[in-house]
């Protein structure tokens, strides 16, 4: 696997920014509506929009059952970039849904990762209501490294209209997010998707971003992880496909 090159910050900036205008705009789209998670995926997605479309975009604040650090961290980020956002809480909903599927929480459940994905879908079926009524695109907050191994929710945050990180590995993402100015609280905050209290990114994969990055580089990896991270990715690709389609026969 080939080494990636890193471009210089405002480089690269200035290409993201330009593809997500000729892509929104080619589609007959007006701007980008995104979630914010108040991680950093979703902050450098909110700086980029934000350059690119101006006023014609909007970030989601979406709480489900969330720590209110990551509101705090959401709001941050709006704010740090005079973000148009919008706040729906989704505990409610969530709460009707379990409800409706005769699921009760609990603790440890055999269920809890199908609980869990609950939430990254609902947080779209919101996104694609604000893309519809205002003309705006689905912003993807996944990276080159999550979706490498298909960390993500399918039809959930893999959901998206564009991906404007999903060629950047983790690592890119943090220097890119610098430079754009997202706060340091959330650029050096533990990547988690908030699915459980104490989940993180790393602990679920069960190797760090930084040993992922390695791989995807091109780098010396130990054998355990390498074989880890193929085996992630050989069993997620059913998620970076669209669905097969049945061909009759003649």
């Amino acid at each position: 696997m080939k080494g990636v090159i890193l471009l210089q910050p405002e480089k690269l900036c200035a290409q993201i920014v330009q593809w997500l205008q000729e892509q929104v705009y080619a589609s007959g789209g007006k701007g980008g509506v995104f979630g914010l998670s108040g991680g950093l995926d979703s902050a450098v997605v909110a700086g980029l929009c934000k350059k690119a479309f101006g006023t014609y975009c909007l970030g989601v604040i979406m709480p489900c059952l969330s720590q209110e650090m990551d509101t705090q961290h959401a709001l941050e980020a709006a704010n740090s970039f005079a973000l148009p956002y919008q706040i729906v809480n989704l505990d409610n909903t969530y709460y009707a849904l379990l409800s409706a599927l005769n699921v009760e929480l609990a603790e440890h459940s055999p269920n809890e990762l199908a609980l869990a994905n609950i939430k990254p879908r609902l947080r779209m079926t919101v996104l694609y209501y604000y893309a519809a009524v205002k003309g705006y695109r689905v912003m993807g907050t996944g990276n080159k490294s999550e979706i490498y191994i298909g960390y993500f929710t399918k039809h959930g945050d893999g959901a998206a209209d564009l991906e404007p990180l999903g060629d950047l590995t983790k690592s890119e993402v943090k220097e890119l997010g610098a430079y754009l100015g997202v706060p340091r609280i959330i650029i050096e905050k533990k990547p988690t998707a908030g699915l459980w209290e104490g989940q993180t990114d790393e602990g679920e994969m069960g190797f760090s971003y930084e040993q992922l990055d390695r791989y995807l580089k091109g780098q010396p990896l130990e054998e355990e992880i390498r074989e880890k991270i193929v085996s992630l990715h050989d069993q997620s690709e059913h998620k970076r496909l669209l669905p097969p389609i049945f061909q009759r026969k003649a």
